[in-house]
Parts: C-alpha cells; sequence; structure tokens
C-alpha cells in the first residue's frame, strides 16, 4: 500500500496526477465537498453562527472509503483548489477523516503539470484558516439570507419561491432593464449618408456630420446638395495603434466564449474545467490578469517561432481588482507547444484561450487612419469619410477583430481611395434616413457576467451556478419577443432628382437574451420595497470586500455575521408582520358586459387576468396569459381577448374540438388530444379550416411506426425528447439512435429495456392507496402520491433486502411513512371539496379547465 495519499476533488484531476506521481503515491478523489450543512433546516446555530454540517447520504460510503485509505497511509497530501473554495474542501476533509498536523500536508498548485505537482509537493503548507473561514462567512451568509427571506415570499407572494444575497442581485439587473427599455420613448432623426465618385469612378462612401430632428430640414438639405459642386475640403491621415487584450480571467473567458462561440456560461465553465484537469489550462477560477515569467517566455518562444521576432513584445498585465488575491495567473495554456487538442468542443475554447495569451504577448498592431472632409463653402454640414489601413497586423495576426455588442453597428471603418484636397467630387446618391434612438440592450449571458463582475457582485466561481439558478427559478428566461413594425422615411437624391418613399422597419424583436417573467419582477418589486439594503449594488458589493478582509485575516468572520444579523433579522420580522401581500396587481379597466374591475395580476397557478374582486359575492372569473404577453405591459383590449378562449369548432372525425390556451401554450383540443398550435400563431385565428389541418399534422404524426408484439407503436417529441409510445408506456429515445429512420430492432430493444425496467422497479405496490415500496437509484424507497420517504433500518443497525421489503404489510409502510411526516394521512378531504368547488364554479364562467391541462407536444 503507498505511503502517501493524495486527495483531489475531482476524478478526473486524480487521473492526470496519477499520473505524475510514482507508485509511492495515491490519488483519489472526494468528489466535491463531503460535508455541507442539511439540506433540510437552516443547520445553523443563530447565537453563534456555528455551522452543523452533515455528510451528504450520497457520500458516506466514500468517507467510509477515504477513512479505510488514511489509515493505511503514513502522509495525506490535501490537493485540492487553490481558491476558498478549495480551502474548505481540504478542512472538511481534515476534519471529517480525523487527519492530525503531523500527518496531513496541504498542496496547491494552479495547473496540473508534472513540474508544478511535482514542485508542489516541495512547498506543503497546512490548512489556511483565514481562506475556510472566507468561505464559511459566505456560506453562513447566503443560507440565512435564503432561508429567512424565501418564507417571507412564501407567505406574501406565492408558495414555493426563493430568495437569494446574488440571484435577487442579479434579477433586479435585468428587471431594472426591462422596465428602462418599457418607459423608453424613441426619437426620430434624419441621417444622411454619401455616396461619392472620384475621377476615377472609384466610390466613397461617408456621413453627413449633422443629423436633422425634422423631415423638412433634411428635405431642404437634399435641394441645396442637388446643385453643389463636392469638393475634397480636407485629407488628415495619422498613425494609430491597437493594443491587445490582456490575459483571461474567470468573465472575460465567459464573456468572450458567449461572443466568439455562442457558448452559455455554464457550458463554457464545464469546458474549461475538463482542460484544467487534464492538464492542458491553469486553473479557471481566477480575476488575476498575471502572468508567471516561465509563461511569459513560453509565449515567445513560441511567437517568435511560429511568426517572427517583430512580433514579440513581453509584458505582464495588472489586475485592477484589489480583491483578486488568491489566484496566482491568469487562464492561459501549460504548455505553449500544444497548439491543438482532439477533443473539438474542448478545442474550441482551448484554442481561444491559446490565442488570447499568445496575443496579449505580441506587438502592436499599427494602422492608419484616415479622414477625407467632402462639401462645399456653400453648405452649412459636411460630409466625413472614414478610412483604416492595418500597416502592421501585430497580434491580429493571431486573435483578430471581434466587435463587442456595445460597438457601433454602422462603423465605417474602410479602406479609402487616394485623393486631394481640391478634387472636385461627383455625388452617386445621397440618402436621408429617418433612424430612431435604441434603448439600452437586453443582458446577454456574457453582458450579465460583465455588469456583476463592473459591480463587484460575486466572485469568479459564483457567476455560472447565479446565472443558472435565476433561470431554474423561472424569474427570467430566454424567451424570443416579436418584433414590431412602424413607418420610416426614407428621401434619396440621385440624378437631380429627390425621391421619397415609406418603408416598414421592424425593431424591438429579442432572442437569447434575458427577459424577466411575470412572477420575477413581482418578486423583484417585493424585495426592493421591502429588503432595500440586502438588494442593493454597493452593499453587496461591500459583502464581498467582507469575505476578502477575512480571507487576509483583517476581519473575525463571526463577527461579520453577528453585526449583519443583528440588522437583518429585525427586518425579516417587521416585513413578515406588516408589509402586503405583493401580486403584481395592475387594474385595466372595467368589463363592459359586467361592470366589473379588470386586474392583470400573479395568481396560484401563475399570471393570469381576473375579472371581479375575490371578496366579491359572486366569484371572479379568471383567464391565463398567453405565451409571450405580461402582466405589467398588457392592455385592456387584450386582457378581454383571452376570455374568449376557450371556443368551441365542429366535430371531426365524431369527436368535439375546442381551442384554448394552457400552462405550455395554446392548443386545439380534439376529443381528449391536446394539440400544441404552432409558436407565434394566435389561437384566436385559428377557425374550423385550421384546427383541421392541425388534426390531420397530429394523424400522421401520431401514426404508427411499427408494432410490437401485435401493438402499434407511435412516436413523438415532448418536453423530455423525442420518445415512442407504447399502449400507456412512454419510452425515451437517447441520441445514439437516428430517432427519424428507427428500426424495428431499435423498437425492440428500446421497449424490452423499458418492460424490463418497470418490472423491476417495484418491490411492492398497494395502487388504490397510491403507496409503494420502489428500487431507486440508491437503493429502495417508499413513494406515496409524488412523495418520497426513506426506508429505515432495522432494529441490529443493517438494511433490509428486497425479499424482507416483499414480505411487509401496508400497515408497516404507513408506520414508517408517519414516521417521517406525521400529517402524511391527515383529513383533507373538506378542504379539497371546497376548493374543488369554487374551481368549477370559477372556471365554468372563465371556461379555465384548459389552463391546467398538460399540452401534448407534437
Amino acid at each position: 500500500m503507498s505511503k502517501n495519499l493524495v486527495i483531489v476533488e475531482s476524478p478526473a484531476k486524480a487521473k492526470t496526477i496519477q499520473k505524475y506521481l510514482g507508485k509511492d503515491f495515491e490519488v483519489k478523489s472526494s468528489f466535491g465537498h463531503i460535508r455541507d450543512l442539511p439540506k433540510k433546516g437552516m443547520g445553523i446555530d443563530l447565537t453563534t453562527f456555528s455551522p452543523d454540517y452533515e455528510v451528504s447520504a450520497d457520500k458516506k460510503k466514500l468517507v467510509t472509503e477515504l477513512k479505510a485509505a488514511v489509515k493505511k497511509a503514513d502522509m495525506v497530501w490535501l490537493a485540492s483548489d487553490e481558491d476558498r473554495e478549495g480551502e474548505a474542501i481540504a478542512w472538511h476533509l481534515a476534519d471529517e477523516l480525523k487527519l492530525k498536523p503531523e500527518n496531513r500536508k496541504r498542496i496547491v498548485f494552479h495547473e496540473i503539470t508534472k513540474n508544478a505537482i511535482l514542485k508542489a509537493i516541495d512547498n506543503p503548507r497546512d490548512i489556511d484558516q483565514n481562506l475556510v473561514n472566507a468561505q464559511q462567512a459566505r456560506r453562513v451568509l447566503d443560507r440565512i439570507v435564503g432561508f429567512e427571506m424565501s418564507p417571507v415570499l412564501w407567505k406574501k407572494v406565492k408558495p414555493g419561491l426563493s430568495a437569494g444575497r446574488v440571484q435577487s442581485v442579479a434579477v433586479r439587473l435585468i428587471v431594472e432593464r426591462e422596465k428602462e427599455i418599457r418607459e423608453f420613448t424613441p426619437k426620430a432623426s434624419f441621417k444622411l449618408d454619401g455616396i461619392f465618385l472620384n475621377k476615377t469612378e472609384q466610390e466613397i462612401a461617408a456621413k453627413l456630420k449633422k443629423d436633422f430632428e425634422k423631415e423638412v430640414d433634411a428635405e431642404k438639405f437634399l435641394e441645396q446638395a442637388k446643385t453643389t459642386e463636392f469638393k475634397v475640403l480636407n485629407v488628415e491621415t495619422k498613425p494609430g495603434t491597437r493594443s491587445a487584450s490582456a490575459p483571461f480571467t474567470t468573465s472575460t473567458l465567459q464573456q468572450e466564449a458567449s461572443s466568439r462561440l455562442g457558448y452559455n456560461v455554464t457550458n463554457t465553465m464545464r469546458l474549461a474545467q475538463r482542460l484544467y484537469e487534464e492538464g492542458y489550462i491553469t486553473y479557471m477560477r481566477t480575476d488575476s490578469v498575471n502572468l508567471s515569467q516561465e509563461a511569459i517566455e513560453g509565449a515567445k518562444k513560441q511567437i517568435t517561432s511560429e511568426y517572427g521576432a517583430e512580433y514579440s513584445s513581453p509584458r505582464n498585465y495588472t489586475t485592477k481588482s484589489a480583491s483578486a488575491q488568491e489566484a496566482h495567473e491568469a487562464i492561459r495554456p501549460t504548455d505553449f507547444g500544444v497548439k491543438s487538442i482532439g477533443d473539438v468542443q474542448l478545442n474550441k475554447l482551448y484554442q481561444l484561450i491559446y490565442r488570447r495569451t499568445l496575443a496579449s504577448q505580441m506587438a502592436n498592431a499599427k494602422i492608419e487612419k484616415t479622414v477625407i472632409e467632402i462639401g462645399n463653402v456653400s453648405l452649412p454640414h459636411h460630409f466625413e469619410a472614414q478610412g483604416e489601413v492595418i500597416i502592421f497586423d501585430g497580434f491580429l495576426k493571431a486573435y483578430g477583430i471581434v466587435k463587442t455588442e456595445d460597438e457601433d453597428e454602422e462603423n465605417n471603418d474602410k479602406l479609402l481611395p487616394k485623393v486631394s484636397v481640391g478634387e472636385v467630387l461627383n455625388y452617386k446618391t445621397i440618402t436621408a434616413t429617418e433612424k430612431f434612438t435604441r434603448p439600452s440592450a437586453r443582458y446577454t449571458e456574457a453582458g450579465l457576467v460583465r455588469k456583476l463582475e463592473e459591480l463587484g457582485i460575486g466572485r469568479p466561481s459564483t457567476y455560472a451556478p447565479t446565472i443558472q439558478t435565476i433561470q431554474n427559478r423561472e424569474y427570467v428566461d430566454k424567451r424570443e419577443i416579436e418584433p414590431h413594425t412602424r413607418e420610416v422615411i426614407k428621401m434619396s437624391l440621385a440624378k437631380d432628382k429627390i425621391k421619397k418613399v415609406v418603408l416598414e422597419e421592424k425593431f424591438g424583436g429579442d432572442k437569447n437574451k434575458f427577459i424577466p417573467t411575470d412572477i420575477g419582477e413581482v418578486v423583484n418589486d417585493f424585495l426592493t420595497d421591502n429588503f432595500r439594503e440586502i438588494l442593493d449594488y454597493g452593499f453587496t458589493a461591500r459583502v464581498e470586500e467582507s469575505f476578502d478582509e477575512i480571507a487576509s485575516g483583517d476581519q473575525k468572520w463571526k463577527e461579520m455575521m453577528t453585526n449583519f444579523y443583528s440588522k437583518f433579522h429585525p427586518r425579516i420580522e417587521d416585513v413578515e408582520e406588516n408589509a402586503d401581500r405583493a401580486t403584481g396587481d395592475r387594474l385595466l379597466g372595467v368589463d363592459p358586459k359586467t361592470g366589473k374591475n379588470v386586474h392583470a395580476r400573479i395568481g396560484r397557478f401563475g399570471a393570469m387576468i381576473q375579472i371581479g374582486e375575490t371578496d366579491d359575492e359572486e366569484k371572479p372569473i379568471f383567464a391565463s396569459l398567453m405565451t409571450g404577453q405580461n402582466i405589467a405591459t398588457i392592455t385592456f383590449e387584450e386582457a378581454l381577448e383571452l376570455f374568449k378562449l376557450p371556443f368551441d369548432l365542429s366535430e371531426v372525425d365524431g369527436q368535439p374540438v375546442s381551442v384554448g390556451v394552457g400552462r405550455f401554450g395554446p392548443y386545439v383540443k380534439w376529443g381528449e388530444t391536446y394539440i400544441s398550435i404552432p409558436k407565434g400563431e394566435d389561437p384566436l385565428s385559428v377557425d374550423q379550416k385550421r384546427a383541421e389541418e392541425i388534426i390531420n399534422e397530429k394523424k400522421i404524426a401520431d401514426a404508427p411506426i411499427a408494432t410490437y408484439k401485435g401493438e402499434p407503436v407511435t412516436k413523438g417529441t415532448g418536453r423530455f425528447g423525442p420518445f415512442i409510445k407504447y399502449k400507456a408506456i412512454f419510452v425515451n429515445v437517447p441520441k445514439k439512435y437516428d430517432f427519424e429512420n428507427l428500426s424495428q430492432s431499435d423498437i425492440n430493444e428500446l421497449i424490452d429495456a423499458k418492460l424490463e425496467k418497470e418490472a423491476n422497479r417495484y418491490i411492492q405496490q398497494w395502487e388504490k392507496e397510491k403507496i409503494s415500496i420502489e428500487n431507486g437509484r440508491w437503493g429502495p424507497f417508499i413513494k406515496f402520491g409524488k412523495a418520497m420517504f426513506k426506508i429505515p433500518k432495522k432494529a441490529d443497525d443493517t438494511k433490509y433486502e428486497a425479499d424482507e421489503l416483499k414480505g411487509l404489510s401496508l400497515d408497516e409502510v404507513k408506520k414508517w411513512i408517519t414516521d417521517q411526516d406525521p400529517k402524511a394521512f391527515a383529513e383533507k378531504k373538506k378542504p379539497a371539496a371546497k376548493k374543488a368547488s369554487t374551481t368549477k364554479k370559477a372556471t365554468t364562467t372563465a371556461k379555465k379547465p384548459a389552463a391546467k391541462k398538460p399540452v401534448a407536444k407534437k
């Protein structure tokens, strides 16, 4: 047995490191944290802020194995990542595995190469308790904020919601940007573009240096230009340079991977983690732009050999963030001799990192800028043409140029022909086009990361999980926004004639940008109204600074927590007691039929329109909003239209047909079958002919593609991807199968595997009581309705075998359920009957059952 045990947090990392260490070392993985705060309950003593850590259920077997390995080793090397999270992992391991200081060593490295690993072994240290405490402070503070604010949301907004220190601020940014866009009033102006010809008929594109607010002024200028002799008034040429950007930090890598590769933040970090663990790049969670001398030398050697000595310009960059203390280097290749790697997806990201690092060590690009002024002294304003020539490409040779989302799309930099001052030019066309100002753009993932970093909110390790969380919580999404249409005026001067046309222009459309959901807006407004300090950008940044001070030993973490909680908890109590419920209610108008108020608001099942008041003697009626509609922007007229749904059409093949809208969007209901109406199609426009077309398309899609034991097999695509259906059984079709061309053997194989799995699923089942004992991934468990319960151990502390579980009575199983949930079998008949009655009455008038039915996807 090896005398040295090395513990890392990832199996891939363990595999790579094992290659570099000899037979005296055994490398094992902890698979991340081995313990954490409990999943149920806060797990924090609020008088001392001491966390109650526990080994998670899925890590108990692993911890037992690690303890056994520790007993056989003389020295344990804790080699988790070098950031605070990694330090905390090492500390938890040392504590749980009962490692003594004399039998443990902490090693860190920012790249997984043989030299780095061996150097780390030669320079061990002990666990840095300050870094551990900084991580504990973050974990404990965020747990307290989440556990105390979330129940307030359940009570005041809607059950099942959550709040968080960083996630709620990220949502606030997106909501505020959306409100800014809604409140934006576009202003029109006329921009003039001219195309001029020199004596050799070469074109020069130029822009007028003045915009006109009024159409009449633009037309007047065109009239003047009609008879004007245009000349070159001035030519200015000046040298310039462009310099490379610094090497990647976590944030800039996420932004650039989004811009250049179209990767989302989560995907970028997943691929970067693999590149790091497989030894290709340095540590990928960093806010430092510094490079080691070794890296600078390596880049210089590669640049000189590949491009030439004139392209090399070694330099180091200064990190702007004062808190960038943990990481030693920017993200860079570990070996500049490795220009590409085999895996296509990994290689795309690796190439980006490789080229960015090389570019940062290359000479500036030399450019020559040319500005030509075109006009006549008789004209009040002149045209300007701008051009640019690259004299020496420098770093552009490796990295090229990519415009950011903030750069002007109409940038006019181009190569210009040679002209001289006084030279007469003829105009080919001069065009005045009506242009409207645009609001600030919605956030992309890259833009949101940039803004969070700019405000000092979160740290490199938090950006990806924060962005994932706010989408998982359904506070924001990336739904497509359909554009609006408006008229624009365009006037063109050509051959001494002015032609005016009115064109249609689309505007306001968006896709793959963050948009707040209705519930996201309501939650944000409630939190900003009642917890202004917690959602304050400055406060969130100051908390991050406190974590940095704890990491450097300049602040005690429990003192920080005491100070925070002494102000935070009283506010929680005050809001819980005194704040009004939040529904995002908007009074839209009065229903002309009933004379009752029409509201847009959040209800139990999401955004809805309500006619009448909840305390009226006659219950209100409701209608669900359609996809793309929003309680903050829906008009009175659009709201009343929703009450026309569902509506009935004529029968098809003897089965009733209706059109409605539900949780998954608008649909045609044919008998008991729900068929989604294609995206972007207005359900109110669906007439008998269109409904029959949609039904016929469904018939074709649902036609049997094969048989299995004499029964038809159909296929379709649902929420969870492609599937085949046999009797009442849905079978997911994995990607390894060609879904469009499934063979009979494919179908047999898929259904056989599903039936075998189903046969092994139940150990015992009581269908009437909705109780079963099932085989699960982690062993047998009890299922009651949708709830799952653990199977307790026997009196001798051993687990039940499957044969023993088969012999259990229903009463015994019920007792196990009530031990874990005393209210599991509590009488619920009366409240359920009352609720059913209310729902029935409301939905009879509003025709709402469709809003609750699942829609079968085509």
